[in-house]
């Protein structure tokens, strides 16, 4: 483990102005992640993307930078598929950027509608690294609040 990687909380809310089953889709089907995942500047093409959503399952994620064609690949463990109300996964550390990381996402029915959408991820990492994680996370879920409005 990296000496100088420490846990680091992020926790992302966004109110969706989508139904609870959309923002669920979105999350969970490859041709709809490979349209919001990663950073502004990124893409995700969909030929990048494995998801077996169920516990156990594995996801596999590969974004590009469309400035310099460098490659960013998440990849975990599906540890808890509660649908359409929660996800929960964990990243090992071998060939990452980080020391481990577990999320949680969870998803409330507002009615209306519109779904509160809550990703909770611990990182263990630099504070460099977390803080550029972060904002990466907050870009990621941005985009995917364009996507469903």
């Amino acid at each position: 483990m990296n000496e100088a990687a420490t846990a680091h909380e992020i926790r992302v809310t966004r109110v969706l102005d989508a139904p609870r089953e959309a923002v669920w889709k979105a999350w969970t089907e490859p041709g709809q992640l490979a349209r919001w995942w990663g950073p502004r500047g990124w893409s995700t093409p969909v030929s990048q993307v494995t998801i077996d959503v169920r516990p156990g399952g594995t996801m596999r994620v590969t974004s590009v930078s469309d400035e310099d064609g460098a490659e960013m690949t998440t990849e975990g463990v599906f540890t808890a598929v509660d649908e359409p109300e929660r996800l929960a996964f964990e990243e090992a550390s071998e060939d990452a950027w980080h020391d481990g990381a577990e999320s949680v996402v969870t998803f409330t029915d507002l009615g209306d509608g519109r779904t509160e959408m809550i990703l909770r991820s611990t990182i263990r990492t630099s504070d460099e690294m977390a803080v550029r994680a972060e904002a990466g996370l907050r870009s990621a879920i941005d985009r995917l609040g364009e996507l469903l409005a």
